[in-house]
C-alpha cells in the first residue's frame, strides 16, 4: 500500500542530484576578470587575440586562472583586483596604441569561479541583477523628430526619383521643417504629380498652396506613418544597443522600453561606467560608395595626394583601396541582409533586400558601372571601414543583391550581421545616469539570505514540534523544494533580483502549506479509526485534490503577473510561478517517498509520529464525567 516502485525513488534521487549540481555553482563566487572585444564592426577576435592577450601577461607576470574565447570576445580571468586593474592598463595599450583610435575595447568584468567540471555541465550561477550586483542604469531619450527628419529627407531623394521616372517637371524639391515642398510652374503639372504620389507614396499627405507661377505641393507624413516611425527606431536602437552592449561582456543586460520615447538600460556587474557610456552613445552608419579604379590613384594617395572626391581606405585583406566621397546609397534602404550561397559557384555569399527607393538607385547604379567595383563602408565617429567592395557583375535590378566572393562561411556570417545592424534609427541621449555599487549589491544579497535562513529555521522549528517524524520528512521535502527551485533558476540563467529574493521567501511559506494539509488529513484519519498505513495512504491521497486546487489557483495570479508585468514584478512572477511547481512535487513526491522508506516496509505499524491527536469524543466523555 504504501511502498514505491523502484523507478520513483529513482526520480528522486536523480532530482536531489540534478539539484545539487546546478545549485552548486551559486557557491563559488565571481573573480575580477579582463575583456578584449572588437572596437570596430570590421575587427574580429580570434584564437590568435587569445594568444597575444596571454602573452602580454606572462611578459608583464601578472598571474592569471584562465584566458578564453567566446562570443563576446577574449577574457581574463585574474586573481585579484589589483591585478585586474593592472592588466586592464596594460592591455590597453598593447591592443590601442593610438588613443584616439582605438581598435578593440578593454573593459573590466567578473567572472563565475566555478570548477570546469561544472561549466562543462553547463552548470552555471544565476545572474544577479542590479539591485544584487551593483552595476549602472541609464535612462536614454530617443530623438523621435531626428528620425522624421531623417525619413524626411529620404523621402525627398524618393519624390526626385519619381519625377525624374514619370517625366514630370518641377522647380524644386526641398524639406522645410516637418514638410517636403515640391514647386512648380503649372497647374496641369501639379494635379500630374499629385496622382503620381497618391499612387506611390501613401504614407504622405498632400496639400496645395501658391498661386500663379509659384505653386506648391505641400507633403507631410500621415499620423499612422509618423507613429510607425517612431515604433521602428525605437526597436532598431534596441537592436543596436544589444550588439553594442556584448562588447562590454554584461552577462543579462536589461534593454526595455520605457513610454513612447525612452529606453532604459541596466548593465549589471559593470565597473567602467565611463567605458559603458562611450559604447551607447556610439553612431554608425552604412553606405555605399564606387571605388575609383584610375591607374595609378592608389598610388597617389598612399603618396600623401588623394584625387579630389576620394578617400584611402584599407580592405580587409589589408590592401589599399581608393573610395569616392559621393555616398550612392544608405543602410536606410536596406531592410534585411541573411548569409547564404550563390547559386551558380556555390560560394558563401551575403542576399541583401532593398526597399522599392532602394532597389530603383541601385538598378540605376549598377546598369552604369558593370565591371566596376563598388565599397561598402561602415562609418562610425567619422572613420570609416570597408565591410566588402565586390565587383558588379550586371545590372541589379528588383531589389535583391548578392554580394560574394572571396569570402569564407563565418566572414558572410558576420558581414551580414553588420549589415543587419546597421546604425541607430534616430540619435539618443542619456538623460538619467545612476550606478549601483557592488557594496549595496552585497549588502543587499546578504540580508536576502538572512531572511530566507530565518524563515526556513522558524518553519522547520514549528514543523518538527507540532508534527515529530513527519515534521521532520516536511522540512527535508521543504529544503529539496528549495534546491530544486534555485537550480531550476542556475539551469534557466534567469536573472535574480531583489523581488526574486522576497518570492523565495515567500514560496517556502506556501510550499509547508501542502504538507500541512497532508499531515492534518492524515491525522483525521486516524482520529476516524484507520489504521496507520491506511491513514497514510488515504491522507496523501485525499490531500492531493485540494493541494492541486489551491496551488492551480495561485499559478493563475502568477502567470497574470508574468504576462502583464514589467521589470522587477516578471522577476517576482518567474520565481513566485517556478516555486509553485517545484513545491507541488517536493510536498507530494518525496515526502511521500521518505514517509514511505520509513512506514512502507514494516508489516505491522502501531502509531505514527505524528503528534498529539486531538479526538472530539474523548473531549465529549471528559466533559460528561465532570459534570
Amino acid at each position: 500500500m504504501n511502498r514505491y516502485p523502484l523507478w520513483k525513488y529513482l526520480i528522486v534521487a536523480f532530482a536531489v542530484l540534478f539539484g545539487l549540481v546546478y545549485t552548486l555553482p551559486n557557491f563559488f563566487g565571481e573573480s575580477p576578470a579582463v575583456q578584449v572585444s572588437s572596437a570596430k564592426a570590421t575587427l574580429k577576435v580570434d584564437e590568435k587575440t587569445r594568444e597575444r592577450v596571454a602573452s602580454t601577461l606572462q611578459t608583464a607576470g601578472i598571474e592569471h586562472s584562465g584566458i578564453f574565447l567566446d562570443s563576446n570576445g577574449v577574457k581574463a580571468r585574474l586573481q585579484s583586483t589589483d591585478s585586474q586593474l593592472q592588466a586592464k592598463d596594460l592591455l590597453e595599450k598593447q591592443f590601442n596604441p593610438d588613443a584616439n583610435d582605438p581598435q578593440y575595447v578593454v573593459a573590466l568584468n567578473l567572472l563565475s569561479s566555478s570548477p570546469q567540471w561544472l561549466s562543462s555541465l553547463h552548470a552555471l550561477p544565476m545572474y544577479l541583477g542590479l539591485d544584487l550586483r551593483g552595476g549602472v542604469h541609464f535612462l536614454l531619450q530617443v530623438d523621435m523628430k531626428g528620425a522624421i527628419t531623417k525619413r524626411l529627407d529620404a523621402i525627398s531623394g524618393d519624390l526626385r526619383t519619381l519625377m525624374r521616372d514619370k517625366t514630370i517637371r518641377h522647380a524644386g524639391i526641398i524639406r522645410e521643417g516637418e514638410r517636403v515642398v515640391i514647386r512648380f510652374r503649372d497647374n496641369e503639372t501639379r494635379s500630374k504629380a499629385r496622382i503620381a504620389l497618391e499612387d506611390n507614396q501613401s504614407d504622405l499627405l498632400l496639400a496645395d498652396q501658391g498661386e500663379g507661377d509659384e505653386l506648391k505641393l505641400i507633403a507631410t507624413l500621415k499620423p499612422e506613418a509618423i507613429k510607425r516611425i517612431q515604433e521602428f527606431a525605437i526597436k532598431q536602437n534596441m537592436t543596436t544597443l544589444h550588439n553594442r552592449i556584448n562588447e562590454l561582456g554584461v552577462a543579462e543586460p536589461v534593454i526595455a522600453q520605457q513610454g513612447a520615447d525612452r529606453i532604459v538600460v541596466q548593465l549589471p556587474g559593470v565597473q567602467d561606467t565611463a567605458k559603458a557610456k562611450d559604447i551607447l552613445g556610439r553612431t554608425a552608419t552604412l553606405e555605399i560608395r564606387m571605388v575609383d579604379d584610375t591607374p595609378g590613384a592608389v598610388e597617389a594617395a598612399q603618396a600623401g595626394q588623394p584625387p579630389f572626391g576620394a578617400e584611402l581606405y584599407v580592405e580587409r585583406g589589408g590592401m589599399p583601396l581608393l573610395v569616392k566621397k559621393q555616398v550612392v546609397l544608405t543602410g536606410e534602404r536596406l531592410t534585411d541582409a541573411q548569409p547564404g550561397f550563390d547559386n551558380q559557384t556555390h560560394e558563401p555569399a551575403v542576399h541583401l533586400t532593398l526597399d522599392s527607393a532602394g532597389a530603383r538607385i541601385f538598378k540605376d547604379i549598377t546598369r552604369d558601372n558593370v565591371g566596376k567595383r563598388m565599397a561598402i563602408v561602415l562609418v562610425e565617429k567619422g572613420k570609416g571601414e570597408v565591410v566588402t567592395a565586390p565587383v558588379i557583375r550586371a545590372e541589379i535590378g528588383g531589389g535583391r543583391v548578392q554580394i560574394s566572393g572571396r569570402m569564407s562561411t563565418m566572414e558572410a556570417n558576420d558581414t551580414a550581421l553588420l549589415l543587419r545592424a546597421g546604425s541607430l534609427a534616430a540619435p539618443m541621449e542619456i538623460i538619467e545616469e545612476r550606478t549601483i555599487g557592488p557594496s549595496l549589491g552585497a549588502e543587499n544579497i546578504k540580508k536576502g539570505f538572512l531572511s530566507t535562513m530565518w524563515g526556513f529555521a522558524a518553519i522547520a522549528a514549528f514543523m518538527i514540534a507540532y508534527y515529530m517524524l513527519f515534521g521532520l520528512v516536511s522540512v527535508i521535502a521543504l529544503a529539496s523544494n528549495l534546491l530544486f527551485l534555485v537550480a531550476l533558476l542556475s539551469l534557466l540563467q534567469a536573472t535574480l533580483t531583489l523581488p526574486g529574493i522576497a518570492a523565495i521567501a515567500l514560496a517556502l511559506g506556501m510550499a509547508i502549506d501542502a504538507n500541512v494539509l497532508i499531515n492534518e488529513r492524515i491525522r483525521e484519519e486516524l482520529r476516524n479509526g484507520s489504521t496507520p498505513q491506511a491513514a497514510i495512504h488515504t491522507g496523501y491521497e485525499r490531500a492531493f485534490g485540494t493541494i492541486l486546487d489551491s496551488n492551480i489557483t495561485t499559478l493563475i495570479a502568477g502567470i497574470a503577473l508574468l504576462i502583464f508585468g514589467s521589470g522587477p514584478v516578471r522577476g517576482f512572477a518567474v520565481v513566485h510561478c517556478l516555486g509553485i511547481l517545484t513545491s507541488l512535487f517536493s510536498a507530494v513526491v518525496v515526502s511521500r517517498a521518505l514517509i514511505n522508506l520509513i512506514y512502507g516496509r514494516r508489516r505491522k505499524v502501531d502509531s505514527l509520529a505524528i503528534g498529539q491527536i486531538w479526538k472530539p469524543t474523548t473531549n465529549a466523555a471528559n466533559v460528561g464525567a465532570a459534570k
